[in-house]
């Protein structure tokens, strides 16, 4: 760490002259954008734009991850001192990142808001650069893939979860996030037979075709066993991960809405996470971190650790390329 730095900056998040490097303000201190990149609607040269999508009106259960997003920014602020350990890569400063605040919405008009979310995304994408997203609920997937599709077409999903979100549902209208993978593949926007679900362990009575590696098959068959099958899925085809925080199990992230015991362990899915590299990941969110659950913080801390990950595929899948 830069110790004359460290004395020096504050509010980085304003102030910091460049969409690269590290940022090493105190992480008690400041204003939290995403890992201390700036705060700017100003998408010129970005390579990827962080969002937050502050929306809960889709749940079946505990609201409360509309708050998600401003606990990931401050969780985040331990992170951005040093390399990310065990990439072997340096994405802060190799890449422009830069926090592209919240998406605004009228939160009365919730039939109004799928279609604000996916102009938000497709403002970004014409702009040539990637977005990862911080949830909010797990509908905010579908508006997303939707401008996903648009761009690389139906697209490859490696989709971390509890719950399949397959529930059968052919009314596009409702706003539930137990149907946007169903209405995903239903609609044509993602490839089922080029996508796979990781850590599924409730009830799903069709799979529409989807790849599932279910959460006991995870912990028996081990993490080097998991990539090669997910990479063999997926292939070069262009990819988008979404991540539910309720993948893991409630012993290490407890602050979400639908809890499901038996899941992963934070290791299990750090490590999958950076073997994963070498997928051509364009994009990618983490969703339902419910903060009023978990006065420890755990769970966003988890969530702004999924976020990065999803920031060094993309940069391996830039380099690699």
């Amino acid at each position: 760490m830069a110790l004359e730095d460290a004395k020096n900056e504050v509010d980085t998040a304003f102030t910091r002259k460049s969409p690269r490097g590290y940022a090493f303000e105190n992480a008690f201190a400041g204003a939290t954008s995403f890992l201390r990149r700036t705060y700017t609607k100003d998408l010129t040269g970005v390579d990827v734009a962080v969002t937050g999508v502050p929306f809960d009106q889709a749940v079946t259960h505990r609201t409360g991850t509309r708050f998600g997003p401003r606990a990931i920014r401050e969780a985040s602020s331990l992170q951005p001192y040093d390399p990310p350990q065990g990439w072997g890569t340096d994405p802060l400063e190799d890449l422009a990142v830069i926090d592209y605040g919240d998406l605004a919405f009228d939160y009365a008009k919730v039939a109004d808001f799928p279609d604000r979310l996916t102009d938000h995304i497709r403002t970004i994408l014409k702009a040539g650069a990637a977005s990862i997203t911080l949830g909010g609920d797990h509908f905010i997937t579908w508006p997303i893939l939707k401008a996903y599709a648009e761009k690389f077409g139906p697209m490859s999903v490696i989709h971390f979860d509890a719950h399949s979100d397959l529930w059968a549902d052919d009314d596009l209208t409702r706003i539930d996030h137990g149907t946007m993978m169903y209405k995903a593949v239903k609609t044509g926007i993602v490839d089922p037979k080029r996508s796979v679900q990781i850590g599924i362990r409730t009830f799903c009575d069709d799979y529409l075709g989807m790849n599932v590696i279910d959460a006991r098959e995870c912990h028996e068959i081990g993490v080097a066993r998991i990539v090669e099958k997910v990479k063999a899925i997926v292939g070069d085809h262009p990819v988008y991960l979404t991540f539910d925080i309720d993948a893991l199990d409630p012993a290490f992230a407890p602050g979400t809405g639908t809890p499901v015991w038996g899941g992963l362990a934070s290791w299990q899915a750090a490590a999958i996470l950076r073997d994963l590299a070498g997928v051509n990941l364009v994009g990618g969110d983490v969703v339902e971190v419910s903060p009023p659950y978990d006065t420890t913080g755990a769970t966003a801390i988890a969530g702004a650790h999924v976020a990065y990950e999803i920031l060094c595929l993309h940069h391996w899948a830039k380099i690699r390329r």
